[in-house]
């Protein structure tokens, strides 16, 4: 039967430190009272409030630490751990081999041992005989998994545990630690259960063994300061004196501090040969990864003897573990080695080892493994310990679908390729520009590489937006598109490459998003983020106000640039104009971007201009509103005519181009709102009807153009009071359209028989049926 703490005689101690009134009441206290009371009538009338019922507590907690063994400290009672580990220590030098029994004892019943060994055994049979015994429990299924269980009581149990044996440590660094006997034995233990074939038996024999051995580093590194202290002191000391007392005592701690660093050192050794080296592949993922991430911590905390090649190479290994839980906390320990800058000269020959499986982990198959492995990267550029040309293959990860590693590699872009050489000398009129435009030119650099792509343009400025301030300079970028003091002349693929980041960074800071979600859920904002959101906004207005007209105007005839310049307007607030008296320039703007609607003929751009002069429609006040319904009304005016007149055009034998063109900024404006005209959908069913051989592509674009006449007509029709006249007229136009269509659909057919390409039929015959 099991020795209690209630059996050990404890020597007579001394007044302990008052513990915290939130912790557990405990022994502590019992005894801070009974001292009070020695001291009694002294301290009368002084004593807190509380003073009686502290007594009373601090009686009930000392009367339960009597009662309870230690697994069931371990299991339930983690704040008793402290004065637990007191007791023995003090009762070690009176009866140790009691202590050791209780340790023991203590550390098979927390591997769930139902065990009938006694104090003999202990003392009598070879460790192996009684870990065979364990072994035998388990295989007869005696055994109790407190270290996986999901019980409420023991959700502590693992924290508990390690505290325990930190605590053991710490406490008997001052004497048992050292005495060869108490840890010595406790470590052949360990090691033995380490190895024995049920997992609950590894698992605790695990956690204890590496905990072990990062308790050892602590004190260790205490007796390391304290023999540099030691060394001064006897150096300053033989400086006075070459010998006497003073520095015979001085040398006697000197070396006792040293034997004792070595005794430490030899012990972790033993354990990690013994334990570390077998469980590190354990077949249990759980004991890999605690044996990985132990490593890391013993080689950063302790590199004096663990920041060695026979010790990294484990963490080298594990990166090619076949659970990703494992390969994440290698990286992760790798991280924290890296992060030191004063190991770095000792890991150049395991980074040339290990760093191709690095740059390959960057793209695996699991997020939470590429995701670390990036950032691990990045360390590994900033202590320039790779080549640009190893880091090929990562680029191409911008691209990537998972949002959390296009994240990751575009600030390892940031960092290394945009932010690394700020230390460029001053050319530009203040320090902040300078910055930006350096900034600015090297994201330009990058994004030529996807200058074939929007799509993928956007996807890498999306990446790197969140780290790159430079991107939301709004002056700096207009004043590189108007060629005002630029570090270099911009090429035309740098200047549309700078106009779609414009575009691009303005949605991402009024919150739009420029990459497509793979999950489409809308995007919410508290009442803070929307604040900042409109900041935004007005940041951006502020600096377009007065130079947006000059850069329409600059930009008009380039049909790659204005589209995206034009989207601009509908990231402004646009009651700035009047607030900041900027009429003028919110009438140029207007004029122009109507300009362009005319200029160019490109989907793209007419879109853009629609969607913009609506917006103005649906945003402005008074006058400004006025403004661009009157524009808007003006344009559609001038494009009924020049359609007509581009139907006169062609049935008078002239070329085709200008009533297709006029064509598709019809089909754009009537996709936003019905266009008022007299006679044009009768001129639209006249061509068709007498011109048969016209280009397909010109009367795919009647016939949607006639179609959204049609539709738009059935929409202003009141349902529940619907007018004759309209229904006439409506009836009228469909039977039009069904008799174009019909005939669309023959020649559709013929083309088809005849093995003739139908693409653009189809397409247009798809997208008519589309609305």
């Amino acid at each position: 039967m099991a020795e209690t703490i209630a059996s050990m005689r404890r020597p007579k101690r001394g007044r302990p430190p008052r513990p915290r009134e939130s912790d557990f009441v405990t022994g502590e206290e019992f005894e801070d009272e009974e001292e009070g009371e020695d001291h009694g009538e002294a301290a009368d009338g002084l004593a807190p409030p509380r003073s009686k019922r502290k007594r009373e507590a601090s009686a009930a907690a000392a009367a339960a630490l009597e009662d309870l063994t230690l697994i069931d400290i371990v299991k339930h009672n983690g704040r008793l751990i402290s004065h637990a580990v007191k007791r023995l220590v003090e009762d070690y030098e009176s009866n140790p081999k009691s202590v050791l029994f209780q340790i023991l004892t203590m550390l098979f019943e927390v591997c769930g041992a139902r065990h009938d060994i006694y104090a003999s055994d202990l003392h009598e049979a070879a460790v192996d005989d009684i870990v065979f015994k364990l072994a035998e429990l388990a295989r007869k299924g005696l055994v109790d998994d407190n270290y996986s269980s999901k019980r409420k009581d023991l959700k502590n149990f693992k924290e508990n545990l390690v505290t325990f044996w930190d605590s053991l440590v710490l406490e008997c660094q001052n004497g048992p630690l050292f005495d060869d006997n108490l840890f010595t034995t406790i470590k052949d233990y360990v090691v033995a259960i380490s190895c024995t074939p049920p997992r609950v038996y590894r698992q605790v024999a695990s956690l204890v063994g590496l905990q072990l051995v990062t308790s050892f580093i602590s004190v260790a590194k205490t007796l390391s300061g304290q023999r540099e202290t030691t060394q001064r002191q006897l150096n300053a000391e033989k400086k006075k004196h070459s010998d006497g007392p003073a520095v015979e005592s001085l040398n006697k701690r000197l070396s006792i501090t040293h034997e004792n660093i070595t005794y430490l050192e030899e012990s972790m050794r033993k354990i990690f040969s013994g334990l570390f080296m077998h469980r590190y592949r354990d077949v249990d993922p759980e004991i890999r990864m605690l044996c990985i991430k132990s490593l890391g911590i013993w080689v950063v905390s302790y590199p004096s003897l663990f920041l060695q090649d026979i010790y990294l190479k484990y963490l080298g290994w594990t990166l090619n573990d076949k659970n990703a839980g494992v390969r994440r906390t290698s990286i992760l320990a790798l991280q924290s080695l890296y992060d030191v800058d004063d190991n770095i000269p000792s890991l150049g020959l395991f980074t040339e080892r290990f760093y191709s499986r690095m740059i390959q982990l960057a793209d695996d198959i699991d997020i939470s493994v590429a995701v670390p492995a990036i950032g691990l990267i990045k360390q590994l550029l900033r202590h320039q310990l790779l080549s640009d040309d190893d880091l090929g293959p990562l680029y191409d990860l911008l691209i990537d679908e998972p949002p959390m590693i296009r994240r990751a590699i575009g600030e390892l872009v940031y960092d290394h390729l945009i932010a690394q050489n700020c230390k460029t000398p001053s050319v530009a009129r203040d320090g902040d520009n300078e910055s930006s435009e350096i900034h600015i030119s090297r994201m330009l650099h990058i994004l030529r590489e996807f200058s074939d792509d929007p799509v993928l343009s956007s996807y890498v400025i999306d990446d790197i937006w969140d780290d790159m301030k430079a991107m939301k300079d709004w002056k700096c970028v207009i004043s590189m598109l108007l060629d005002e003091t630029p570090i270099a002349e911009l090429t035309d693929m740098d200047g549309t490459n700078l106009v779609r980041m414009l575009r691009a960074s303005a949605k991402k800071a009024v919150g739009e998003r420029i990459v497509l979600a793979t999950d489409n859920r809308k995007m919410y904002y508290n009442k803070a983020q929307k604040e900042i959101l409109e900041n935004s906004k007005s940041d951006i207005t502020n600096a377009l106000m007065k130079r947006y007209p000059q850069l329409l105007r600059k930009y008009l005839p380039d049909k790659a640039k204005i589209s995206p310049l034009i989207d601009m307007m509908m990231l402004l607030k646009l009651e700035m104009y009047s607030l900041k008296r900027q009429e003028q320039n919110f009438k140029a703007a207007i004029d122009l971007i109507v300009d362009a609607f005319f200029k160019h003929g490109d989907k793209d751009t007419l879109r853009s201009c629609i969607k913009a002069i609506a917006f103005c429609c649906t945003k402005c006040q008074a006058d400004l509103l006025d403004y661009a319904e009157n524009k808007l009304k003006t344009l559609e005016d001038e494009l009924v005519l020049k359609v007509k007149t581009a139907i006169k055009e062609v049935e008078a034998g002239d070329d085709e181009y200008s009533l297709l063109v006029n064509l598709k900024r019809l089909h754009e404006l009537q996709l936003s709102k019905p266009v008022k005209n007299d006679g044009l959908f009768e001129d639209m069913y006249r061509i068709l009807s007498h011109l048969k051989e016209m280009d397909n592509e010109v009367k795919s674009f009647l016939l949607i153009n006639m179609f959204l006449e049609v539709a738009w007509c059935l929409h202003a029709i009141d349902v529940e009071n619907p007018s004759e006249t309209s229904i006439e007229g409506l009836s009228s136009k469909q039977r039009s359209l069904f008799e174009q269509l019909y005939y669309f659909l023959v020649v559709l057919s013929n083309y088809q028989k005849e093995g003739r390409s139908t693409t653009v039929l189809s397409s247009r015959f798809n997208a008519l049926f589309c609305f």
